[in-house]
């Protein structure tokens, strides 16, 4: 059984305006759009899937990413249902196996403070969805679940460690609250579950300050040209 810290974080409606993510934020008496981070992130590493798209053909692509989000939407249920303490439901025979192999890293979390929790920082001006934030190993941590094929290098991943320090700043603009670091969680269809640990969080701030310039500099330059 896992013990649960209620944060009480906000419930945020989002929407999708011209292919992206937007979370509405209470703003004195009126709502404010900010961006996903998902969106953002996507955004900085787009040119990398572009290239990958061209290298292996549309329909490959198109087939190869349908398979991964039905997979990680179906580990992510099972995950998630697990931590909450509830019966898991029946999935596609691969999510119950990326989810058995995965369950001696789950049993490392307790304490969460929250899973699939809205979270938003108006001075960076970002919002998003956080997986989990919970004790990992006795420390608390954000925590990305994420499934593939097979381990991905580690200098492949950095964008997932930007994603988890801005679910940090936000836990922190919004509660006060610090993690003492970054955890990715991701179970491999070759039968291998890798943990990645960050803990230079000066690094992924910085970085996620690139990111988001680089979104909003993009995005001006898009619109200055209308």
């Amino acid at each position: 059984m896992f013990d649960f810290v209620n944060l009480n974080l906000p419930k945020l409606e989002r929407e999708t305006i011209e292919g992206v993510r937007y979370y509405s934020v209470p703003d004195n008496d009126e709502l404010l759009k900010l961006v996903s981070i998902t969106s953002i992130t996507s955004h900085y590493n787009k040119e990398i899937f572009v290239n990958w798209r061209k290298k292996v053909g549309n329909e490959k692509a198109d087939r190869i990413t349908k398979a991964a989000t039905s997979r990680g939407t179906d580990m992510h249920t099972l995950t998630e249902n697990y931590l909450k303490n509830n019966e898991l439901p029946p999935v596609q025979p691969m999510a119950e196996f990326l989810f058995k192999i995965s369950k001696s890293k789950l049993n490392n979390i307790n304490n969460i403070h929250a899973l699939e929790g809205s979270l938003y920082s108006k001075q960076l001006g970002i919002a998003g969805t956080v997986d989990c934030i919970a004790e990992y190993a006795n420390e608390l941590a954000i925590i990305d679940f994420k499934t593939s094929k097979k381990p991905k290098p580690r200098e492949w991943i950095d964008h997932y460690f930007v994603q988890c320090m801005a679910y940090g700043c936000m836990l922190y603009e919004l509660t006060g609250i610090t993690v003492k670091k970054l955890v990715i969680i991701m179970a491999c269809e070759n039968g291998e579950c890798v943990v990645y640990e960050e803990r230079d969080k000066s690094k992924y701030i910085k970085l996620l300050t690139k990111y988001i310039e680089k979104f909003i500099r993009d995005k001006l330059e898009l619109y200055g040209t209308k």
